[in-house]
């Protein structure tokens, strides 16, 4: 077991990661083994995923991959099944896999519409479902949803994405209150804007725009929100759960 300067010494949980196979979703796996946690990373690249999980491995880590839909509920059933065979029960969950569908209320097609909340809202919430058993019988667990700062404040042109990632918030605030008497804490996490393939598109004049409205004048960085993460799965944070954590600069307070 290694030791790590913030966590220190702890026993080896299994993290399982969806959307993990770039962005904010690969630094978080990589942020949860340097914790100690064996990490499992879900999505529906595997080639991207063993790159991903290679990583972690060359520097210590324990990892495993899942391929994983998160529109198909039958698909997320099966990987989490097949991971509690092969690796172990989890005991973090963390739902970072997202899409976007941008375009404003008026044109938006109801197939894009359907899309987003079926990827972004539904498969988290049949992801918890299917590793609450494990967890209730450890009586420990971290679920952590990743949202985002327009969760909260609304954006236009993100209707579906927008409503998505509130219902994250108000799904976390419901699990943490129906979990909380089993010793499982449920979290969110709403990164603002952070560099990553999804902002890398933004025209300059959109980017400059954007660190106007960020106090700390910078956009985030996937290592930032991974940080949160890893806070949020450790011992340290057992005593914090229906929390929507910011990390966004400033932007949304």
């Amino acid at each position: 077991m290694r030791e790590n300067s913030y966590y220190g010494q702890m026993s080896q949980r299994n993290a399982l990661v969806t959307g993990a196979s770039r962005g904010i979703g690969r630094a978080t796996a990589a942020a949860l083994a340097r914790a100690g946690n064996r990490v499992i990373l879900a999505a529906r690249d595997l080639g991207k995923l063993e790159e991903a999980a290679e990583a972690i491995r060359s520097e210590g880590g324990e990892a495993h991959v899942a391929a994983i839909d998160m529109t198909q509920a039958d698909s997320i059933k099966e990987a989490i099944q097949r991971v509690s065979r092969e690796v172990g029960p989890v005991h973090v969950l963390v739902n970072n896999a997202a899409i976007t569908r941008d375009t404003l209320a008026l044109r938006m097609k109801m197939e894009d519409w359907n899309t987003v909340l079926q990827t972004n809202l539904t498969g988290a919430f049949v992801a918890i479902q299917q590793v609450l058993q494990g967890m209730m019988r450890e009586r420990w667990g971290r679920i952590i949803n990743i949202s985002s700062v327009v969760g909260e404040s609304g954006n236009v042109g993100q209707a579906n994405y927008v409503a998505s990632k509130a219902g994250l918030i108000g799904l976390t605030k419901a699990m943490a209150q129906e979990m909380a008497s089993r010793n499982i804490t449920v979290n969110a996490v709403a990164p603002g804007f952070i560099a990553t393939d999804m902002t890398a598109v933004l025209a300059p004049e959109l980017k400059e725009k954007l660190l106007g409205s960020i106090p700390l004048k910078r956009l985030g960085s996937a290592e930032d929100v991974a940080a949160a993460v890893r806070f949020l799965a450790s011992e340290e944070a057992g005593y914090i759960t229906g929390h929507v954590l910011d990390v966004n600069g400033g932007m949304y307070m």
